[in-house]
């Protein structure tokens, strides 16, 4: 099972990744621990983007595609694995194709984006130790203190009202229009989010024939 998970940001893609490859047995290929592991690690993609990271400038589709091939072949992702973060645009969707990258299904996750920005806008992060929760949903014990560590929860600048808006302009401008790409080659899944974690994962599997 070869899968892309559209949506916009906020909409629970990470979270339903984490699900997903435990329940498919798949890996989740995250775009961004990629390219740092192949930086890391030196290989010949890994340098090429290096010496655009290095410079402060934002590493070429061809590259980023490149990287994805080269993890691809990697024994684990033999029976199937969950693309996150990429393709972002028209663009890096036509390379993977060209790369001959396919997928089996493209499942896009539909939430307005009023529940986005009310839904991003209780999310609260641990200034010490990174871990998450949410005012709603996943509250902390104590107000504003981190159950983990006792460090001090604050809102990342991402999940500020204006910076989601503004987020989830660029994503409608230009992540969106892959909806149509997907659903003109008849692999596009389209599932409403619903009021639970698990409610959204049933779906998926669903649509999924799982």
């Amino acid at each position: 099972m070869k899968l892309i998970l559209l949506g916009a940001p906020g909409a629970g893609k990470g979270t339903q990744a984490d699900i997903l490859k435990k329940k498919l047995d798949i890996p989740t290929i995250s775009t961004g621990n990629i390219l740092r592991a192949a930086v890391k690690n030196g290989t010949p993609t890994g340098l090429k983007a290096k010496e655009y990271m290095d410079a402060g400038k934002l590493v070429p589709d061809e590259v980023i595609i490149g990287i994805i091939g080269e993890r691809l072949q990697e024994p684990d992702c033999s029976k199937g694995f969950i693309l996150d973060g990429v393709p972002r645009t028209i663009a890096q969707a036509e390379a993977m194709e060209k790369a001959g990258i396919s997928f089996d299904a493209v499942v896009a996750i539909e939430i307005p984006d009023e529940k986005i920005i009310h839904r991003m806008g209780g999310r609260r992060v641990c200034e010490a130790c990174g871990a998450s929760y949410h005012i709603v949903n996943i509250p902390p014990k104590k107000e504003g203190v981190c159950d983990v560590c006792g460090g001090k929860l604050v809102q990342r600048k991402d999940d500020d009202p204006e910076t989601v808006k503004s987020r989830l302009a660029v994503y409608h401008k230009e992540t969106e229009p892959l909806k149509d790409f997907y659903e003109s080659r008849g692999i596009l899944k389209s599932v409403e989010d619903r009021p639970t974690v698990d409610g959204t994962t049933q779906a998926i599997l669903a649509v999924l024939g799982r």
